[in-house]
């Protein structure tokens, strides 16, 4: 069975028995109709995925894995918070006028800065420094800049990537400080590990270790009921991920370059409420 399921069902539980409910306390997201969304939330969940292993999916329903795909090149190749450039709407309600998010997400990946080695982005920084000097400590993107947070239609959610080469692999930590579990987690979690073996081929290394850390995992109230039903469901073996092993230039990669063979999951649930 997919190891992915396991880590998402130990986690959901955990926070179902053992989390801290938000219920009386002023609380800014809200329901559609006006309420007050509270959740029942961990802090400090730690989620460990060996991609050397499997790829980590989950298979209790099917995740969007194309639109996700499609939503972190948007972010780490194009660069921009323009959503006329995402395949989904994922992000229409954070958008404004001009048709972006502000200066957040890839606004902020694409921002120039003054490294040792000359003056570059952040994606390209960890790219030079996985190819010159791989055993450095110092490989890492963080997006949540203060500087700008009054000008980003939402403050980032994952903010920060940490690499770290062990022999041949290529090992990474997501740094997320919120994350709505039934909605997002494994969304996010696809994502990074499909840019761990992004990086992973184009700077010569082996997928190695996704730690996902989260410093506000919650479940909302009228989410409960769904995730009690999810984590029962039946769970199946882990989809085979394959990527083009011809793109050798990280911003060569199109959505066409990914695949998942044999990915079975359970159905998918309808009309998720999503709180803002």
């Amino acid at each position: 069975m997919s190891r992915a399921d396991a880590v998402f069902v130990d986690m959901c539980r955990d926070i179902l028995d053992n989390g801290f409910s938000t219920e009386g306390q002023d609380v800014r997201a809200k329901w559609p109709d006006g309420s007050s969304a509270y959740t029942i939330k961990r802090f400090g969940v730690i989620n460990r995925y060996d991609l050397s292993r499997e790829f980590p999916i989950i298979t209790l329903r099917p995740t969007g894995w194309k639109n996700a795909i499609d939503e972190l090149l948007w972010i780490w190749q194009k660069k921009t918070s323009d959503i006329t450039q995402l395949n989904s709407h994922i992000w229409d309600a954070w958008a404004g006028e001009d048709h972006t998010i502000g200066k957040a997400y890839g606004y902020q990946l694409g921002k120039k800065y003054r490294f040792r080695q000359g003056i570059m982005d952040q994606v390209d920084n960890v790219i030079w420094q996985l190819k010159h000097t791989p055993s450095s400590r110092r490989i890492m993107t963080n997006i949540y800049n203060f500087e700008d947070l009054a000008d980003m239609g939402l403050e980032p959610c994952a903010y920060s990537m940490t690499f770290n080469v062990t022999g041949n692999r290529l090992n990474a930590i997501l740094n997320q400080r919120s994350q709505d579990v039934l909605v997002a987690n494994n969304w996010n979690v696809v994502q990074y590990a499909v840019l761990v073996h992004m990086l992973a081929q184009v700077c010569g290394f082996e997928p190695g270790e996704l730690v996902h850390v989260i410093a506000d995992a919650h479940i909302y109230d009228k989410h409960i009921p769904l995730i009690q039903e999810l984590i029962e469901r039946t769970q199946y073996p882990a989809p085979k991920f394959i990527m083009n092993p011809d793109v050798k230039d990280f911003y060569d990669f199109r959505l066409e370059d990914f695949r998942l063979e044999n990915y079975q999951a359970g159905p998918q649930i309808t009309n998720i409420p999503v709180a803002e």
